[in-house]
């Protein structure tokens, strides 16, 4: 069940997933991973760790990060691994509308750089957010608009200055802190009917 040294697996931190994580040692306890200095989380962060489980889906497991060296991290498992199916995972989106409501500020407009059940990556402009500020997301998904209360859990923010000095360019992070079956399944068919069209495009002579 576990990955083989030397293969290449996903892991997700506050929100941010990163695809091509290396494993160094796997054992049943705990398993060493390899990442590039700016990736690595913090200690004792809750991490996720997935790897193929080929035809079903991917294996899961929680895990809390034991020790830090240099580029190397240890992760101590909190459970045993279990097969995610497909549907349960699903990603995709890009460019579609949001918004962003945080109590007393006026609610602001952004676009979807990354979107799962779960999570949120988007674009503000000009917005007063931290990490870890509780805010709620209204998101339009297609002909369908959803709504999660949510918690910032990256921000980064830079200024634009090419051709001019321009606005406050705001990446947000979020997590849902509450899931609703039925909003999930709205994103779930949203993303998979995108992936279809881009599949169905690919496929054109």
């Amino acid at each position: 069940m576990l990955p083989a040294d030397g293969s290449y697996i996903e892991m997700t931190s506050y929100g941010e997933t990163l695809p091509d994580v290396r494993v160094v040692q796997a054992t049943d306890a705990m398993i060493t991973l390899s990442l590039a200095l700016d990736d690595l989380p913090p200690a004792n962060a809750e991490v996720t760790l997935r790897w193929a489980a080929a035809p079903r889906g991917r294996y899961a497991v929680a895990g809390n990060v034991a020790a830090i060296d240099g580029n190397r991290v240890e992760v101590r498992y909190a459970g045993e691994p279990a097969i995610e199916q497909s549907r349960d995972y699903v990603r995709g989106g890009g460019g579609e509308p949001i918004v962003l409501l945080l109590p007393g500020q006026a609610a602001a407009e952004g676009k979807i750089h990354d979107l799962s059940e779960g999570a949120v990556r988007a674009h503000f402009t000009d917005v007063e957010v931290q990490s870890g500020d509780e805010v709620t997301l209204r998101i339009q998904v297609g002909d369908e608009v959803v709504e999660f209360p949510a918690r910032a859990v990256k921000v980064s923010s830079v200024r634009q200055q090419i051709p001019r000095r321009g606005p406050l360019i705001v990446e947000l992070v979020a997590i849902f802190t509450t899931t609703d079956e039925h909003q999930a399944r709205i994103i779930r068919r949203y993303i998979f009917t995108q992936q279809l069209r881009e599949r169905s495009r690919a496929t054109r002579p």
